[in-house]
C-alpha cells in the first residue's frame, strides 16, 4: 500500500469514527433522565406549557430529525445556544477551552518533556540504584489525586510561605478590564498559573517517564545501536537515535493523556477557581445544559480521534522502519 493510499484510508476511517461517535453521544444525551426543562419549570407548570417550551427548543421532533439538525447546525459553526447562560454555545465554550488548553497543553508537553528525559537516564543507567529507585518517586506522585496534590501545593506555597496567589487566572482588576489574550500576558496571570501548572506537569510525569524507560530498555540493545557504536559515532548522537525510536510509544499516548488532562481538570480547575472547560463542565451539570455539555464531550472525543489520526501519520514520517500493510 502507497502512503498516499494509506493515508486517504485513515482519513475516511478518521471521518466515519467521528460521525459514528456523535451518533452515540447524540443518542446517549437523548436517553438520559431528566432534562433542563424538569430544572426550569416547577411543579406547578401545566403539561401545555411543557409542550410549548418542547416545540419552542425542537424537543417534540422524532429523534433522526434532531440529530441532523444538530450536525447541520454544527457543519455551518452554530452549536445551539446554552439554555443556562443563554450564550451561544461556541462562545461560551470557545473561551472556557481556550482558559484550558493554555493550562493542559502546556502542562502535558512539560510532563511528557520531563518524563521522557527521566526515563531516558533510568533506560540508559540499566540496572544501577537510579532504574531501580527512581521509577517510586513519579509512580508516587503519579498514584496521588490531582486535587489532593492541588491542596498540597496550595498548602505549601500559598498556606505557608504564601509565594503564589491561591486562586483564578489572574487578579480582579486584570480580570475585570481585560479579556481575551491580553489576560495571558500580565504578570498577574503567570503567579497564578504556577501552581496549576505544576499540579498537571506532577500528575502526568510518570506516565511517560516509565513507557520511556522501558522503550529505551528494548531499543538500546538492537542491532542499529550496535552498529552506530561500531562506526564511531558520537555518544550523544547515539542516545539522541536511541530516544528518537524509543519515543514513539510515548508519542502515542500524548493525545489521550492531553484530552484526560482536559476532561480531568473539572477538579483542578475547582481548586484554583480556574475559568475553564472543567469549571464549565461542572456548572452545566449541575443545571442540565444538554447543549453546552454534548458540545464538549464531542469536542474531546474528536480531539482524541484526531490525535491518534495525527500520530498514525507521524509515525510514518518520524520512523522509517515502518511498513505499510494491506489490511
Amino acid at each position: 500500500m502507497s502512503r498516499v493510499e494509506y493515508y486517504a484510508r485513515r482519513t475516511i476511517h478518521t471521518v466515519v469514527l467521528i460521525f459514528a461517535v456523535s451518533i452515540g453521544l447524540f443518542t446517549l444525551f437523548k436517553m438520559m433522565p431528566g432534562s433542563y426543562l424538569t430544572t426550569m419549570t416547577g411543579p406547578a407548570t401545566s403539561p401545555e406549557q411543557l409542550e410549548e417550551l418542547r416545540a419552542m427548543w425542537g424537543l417534540d421532533e422524532p429523534l433522526y430529525v434532531q440529530y441532523f439538525s444538530w450536525v447541520s447546525n454544527l457543519v455551518t459553526g452554530n452549536a445551539g445556544k446554552s439554555l443556562a447562560y443563554g450564550q451561544p454555545v461556541v462562545t461560551l465554550v470557545g473561551d472556557a477551552i481556550r482558559n484550558s488548553f493554555v493550562l493542559a497543553l502546556p502542562g502535558v508537553l512539560g510532563a511528557f518533556a520531563v518524563g521522557s528525559l527521566y526515563g531516558t537516564l533510568m533506560g540508559l543507567k540499566q540496572e544501577s540504584w537510579i532504574d531501580r529507585y527512581g521509577p517510586i518517586p513519579p509512580t508516587l506522585v503519579g498514584v496521588t489525586p490531582d486535587f489532593f496534590m492541588g491542596i498540597v501545593l496550595l498548602t505549601i506555597f500559598t498556606g505557608w510561605f504564601n509565594l503564589l496567589p491561591a486562586g483564578g487566572m489572574a487578579s480582579l482588576d486584570i480580570m475585570t478590564n481585560m479579556s481575551g489574550w491580553e489576560i495571558y500576558t500580565t504578570g498577574s496571570f503567570w503567579l497564578h498559573y504556577v501552581l496549576p501548572f505544576l499540579t498537571i506537569v506532577l500528575g502526568y510525569l510518570y506516565y511517560p517517564a516509565l513507557i520511556m524507560r522501558g522503550s529505551i530498555i528494548e531499543v538500546k540493545d538492537q542491532e542499529f545501536t550496535q552498529y552506530q557504536y561500531a562506526v564511531g559515532l558520537g555518544k550523544w548522537e547515539r542516545i539522541r537515535n536511541i530516544m528518537k525510536h524509543a519515543s514513539l510509544p510515548v508519542i502515542t499516548t500524548l493525545p489521550s493523556s492531553t484530552s484526560r488532562a482536559i476532561s480531568g481538570l473539572v477538579l483542578i480547575e475547582l481548586i484554583f477557581n480556574w475559568p475553564g472547560v472543567g469549571t464549565l463542565l461542572f456548572e452545566s451539570v449541575l443545571a442540565r445544559d444538554t447543549p453546552v455539555i454534548q458540545f464538549m464531550f464531542l469536542l474531546i472525543a474528536v480531539w482524541i480521534i484526531f490525535g491518534n489520526f495525527a500520530v498514525d501519520i507521524f509515525y510514518t514520517v518520524v520512523d522509517p522502519r515502518i511498513t505499510l500493510g494491506d489490511g
